[in-house]
């Protein structure tokens, strides 16, 4: 069984910033819905969902959510854009 992924400790700022994302929702474009998609996985994983959670949330895969997870770790709020 692998290790548990959950996203990192969040700032005030970033907070603030994945609830706005989310709560603008999709928008328009594809650009706009893939970085709402990504800022709802994070911050599903920030309120402590499990990745199989996550993945259903969001109609993809856990591999998927996983590599969300540790890309937002390591880039923070920049790892939203597509």
């Amino acid at each position: 069984m692998s290790k548990r992924v959950r996203v990192r400790r969040l700032s005030v700022e970033e907070g603030r910033q994945l609830q706005r994302i989310v709560r603008r929702g999709g928008g328009k474009t594809d650009k706009s819905h893939v970085k709402w998609r990504r800022a709802v996985a994070v911050h599903a994983s920030a309120g402590g969902n499990t990745v199989p959670v996550i993945a259903r949330l969001v109609a993809t895969s856990e591999d998927r959510v996983r590599e969300m997870i540790h890309r937002f770790n390591e880039e923070g709020m920049a790892s939203l854009d597509p």
